[in-house]
């Protein structure tokens, strides 16, 4: 796609200063139009709505994926991406995080923030004069569910109706996950331990959501009853930045729900295996389950940069 011609998704391009902080925020058909221009990008579509502008990647937590993702979606739409970290920007000597969103405002054209409270993120967006695209919060990871849907979608065909069981902590992938279910017509199985459910104001939401899509969203503290026919077995680290000092009851609570042969067995026999990385091999999921045919972990990385295009083109 030369320069100039359309974008790849008109239901994408409608989003236009929008800020991206969950998937709650936006209606079925406006994730769907983000999961069309993604797979566009994906086939090779190479508009470059970002030409002459920058955009600001502020990462107050370490990043893999999220930061070169995001950075090289910015280069590769004709942009300049503008990396920042905390340490090195004034809101280490005490600049307030509604100052830090005005002056960004002024320099840039969208800031993507990755960063320890939403509060954080909600406040820097309810400030800024940009867009503002969340990169991950203790709560929410939207980014990364727009690219595990991409990745469903691709490897099923289609989503409404598909059964995927979240297993192990109900941090802010599974959060962003039960969002994305509801917008696209999942179901979705959770199980967690009691003291590590998912927010109960993250459920009520999800599930007010789910009406419109006739999704279904269950949860439970039985791993095997959540894997038992599904599609796909998802799971992450039970230990999350910036929750460290509780480590160890952490993961003598999810012990019981390593993701293994012996879960998988239970699932479909065409169930896949998924992850948003980095996975802490031989706590949350075992070498074999990682490293089969059934995972698709790497895909899912793959597709953060093809998401982040189509955020980021939408936004802009």
């Amino acid at each position: 796609m030369a320069v100039g011609e359309r974008m790849p998704s008109a239901r994408a391009g409608a989003l236009a200063g929008r800020d991206f902080l969950s998937l709650h925020d936006f209606t079925p058909a406006e994730v769907e139009g983000l999961l069309q221009a993604a797979a566009a990008f994906k086939a090779g579509a190479r508009p470059l709505p970002l030409q002459g502008r920058s955009v600001a990647l502020l990462f107050l937590k370490p990043s893999t994926r999220t930061r070169v993702a995001f950075e090289v979606a910015v280069a590769d739409l004709g942009g300049h991406p503008v990396c920042l970290q905390g340490g090195e920007m004034q809101l280490a000597r005490g600049e307030t995080i509604a100052d830090t969103a005005r002056v960004l405002s002024q320099l840039v054209d969208a800031l993507v923030v990755r960063a320890f409270a939403h509060r954080d993120v909600e406040e820097l967006a309810e400030a800024a004069a940009i867009p503002v695209v969340n990169a991950l919060t203790d709560l929410l990871h939207p980014s990364q569910a727009l690219a595990d849907l991409l990745t469903l979608r691709e490897h099923f065909g289609s989503l409404k109706g598909l059964r995927l069981a979240y297993v192990g902590d109900g941090n802010n992938v599974c959060h962003s996950l039960c969002f994305a279910a509801a917008k696209t017509g999942m179901e979705l199985r959770v199980a967690t331990p009691a003291a590590f459910a998912p927010h109960p104001a993250v459920l009520q939401a999800a599930l007010a959501d789910a009406g419109a899509t006739g999704a279904r969203l269950l949860l439970g503290e039985d791993p095997v009853a959540a894997v038992e026919g599904v599609d796909a077995v998802y799971t992450d680290t039970w230990v999350s930045m910036g929750f460290e000092a509780t480590a160890e009851p952490r993961r003598r609570a999810l012990a019981p729900y390593q993701v293994n042969a012996q879960l998988m067995a239970h699932a479909s026999p065409h169930a896949v295996f998924m992850h948003d990385l980095p996975a802490h091999r031989g706590q949350e999921v075992t070498d074999e389950v990682m490293d089969s045919p059934r995972s698709l972990v790497f895909q899912q990385a793959g597709n953060r940069l093809p998401t982040a295009k189509a955020i980021l083109a939408a936004i802009l």
